[in-house]
């Protein structure tokens, strides 16, 4: 049942090398040597999945795949505003990527289909470890792992959930649920982060200190929230399920999709997010959640340009689109 709520989990530990300043400090010669370094911790450290990571170079790489990467969630949008001399360890699943040279020189990430939190964590933590065996992290025994962004001092972490809550948005609760949500140490926001807007009822929920707070403390503060949150979004789908209205919706949405020859990136995913609602309310059937989900992240502007190889104009985006959902669907 979770997992018709939370999309997928989100683990990000931020750390620096202590012998170099902040990469907001760092010479084009000192990011040459965090970026080495990492990555020759990384291969040495003998573990079983570092053959599979990948190093890709942002030098060569058109803006269209570096937007398409951000639309993914591997890369941040600060990361992509300028990329020189930063680079992204990616594991070949997608699952693991370790930005290099952004806000820190080090930003770990682990993303995961589903509420999988201690999951996520405990990979984090594992290859936090081995990174940490071969390379001297900035420590303070007060402060904890030193940061660019006070925010994220002490245990530098920010965990994370996507969740789709279309039931409670449509209630009108999201505004009161967010300032509760800040008294509990979180924050919730739209799909990519802070400023971002929520289109398809879909929010990310975070934990926002990580100072004074163990890292597994702050994950359980996390799970326990978004799990009250699951229990809430759940009742609300059950009383909107019982009005023709949000039946006619769901299935009218799923009529679109299947028909049309126009289909903007909002209307997409608000259509996707309405056929999601139905597939977990037990109202469509012949459609599993997994290729919603991959559906919203497949048609939007950058993904789908680079999947077909070519720039398109904001009309033939729509048209490619709304073919590509199409084919999907039917």
């Amino acid at each position: 049942m979770d997992n018709n709520v939370v999309i997928s989990t989100r683990v990000r530990l931020a750390r620096n090398l202590k012998d170099y300043p902040f990469p907001c400090k760092l010479n084009e010669k000192g990011m040459i040597e965090v970026d080495s370094k990492v990555r020759d911790a990384l291969v040495s450290g003998n573990s079983a999945i570092a053959k599979d990571f990948q190093y890709i170079d942002f030098d060569n790489m058109s803006d269209t795949m570096k937007v398409s990467l951000v639309e993914k969630h591997l890369v941040s949008p600060e990361f992509i505003s300028n990329t020189k001399g930063r680079a992204l360890l990616l594991l070949n699943d997608g699952t693991v990527g370790i930005m290099l040279n952004e806000e820190d020189h080090i930003r770990l990430q682990v993303i995961k289909e589903g509420f999988c939190l201690d999951e996520a964590y405990d990979l984090a933590d594992k290859i936090d470890t081995l990174l940490d065996e071969r390379l001297n992290f900035a420590f303070d025994e007060k402060l904890g792992y030193l940061t660019q962004c006070p925010t994220n001092l002490g245990t530098g972490m920010r965990a994370s959930v996507m969740l789709h809550l279309p039931a409670l948005k449509k209630s009108g609760a999201m505004n009161m649920l967010a300032g509760n949500l800040n008294k509990l140490g979180l924050t919730i926001r739209g799909t990519y982060g802070e400023g971002s807007s929520s289109e398809g009822a879909i929010y990310q929920l975070s934990n926002q200190v990580s100072l004074g707070i163990s890292e597994k403390s702050a994950i359980e503060n996390l799970k326990n929230v978004t799990e009250q949150l699951v229990n809430q979004e759940v009742k609300q789908r059950e009383t909107l399920m019982k009005s023709i209205e949000t039946k006619d919706t769901v299935m009218r949405s799923l009529g679109i999709l299947k028909s049309a020859y126009l289909m903007s990136h909002k209307e997409a995913v608000n259509l996707l997010s309405n056929v999601r609602f139905g597939i977990c309310a037990g109202l469509i059937d012949n459609i599993k959640i997994e290729d919603i989900n991959s559906l919203i992240t497949e048609v939007q502007p950058a993904t789908l340009m680079t999947q077909e190889g070519e720039q398109l104009t904001p009309k033939d985006r729509d048209i490619c689109r709304a073919e590509y959902i199409r084919k999907k669907l039917n």
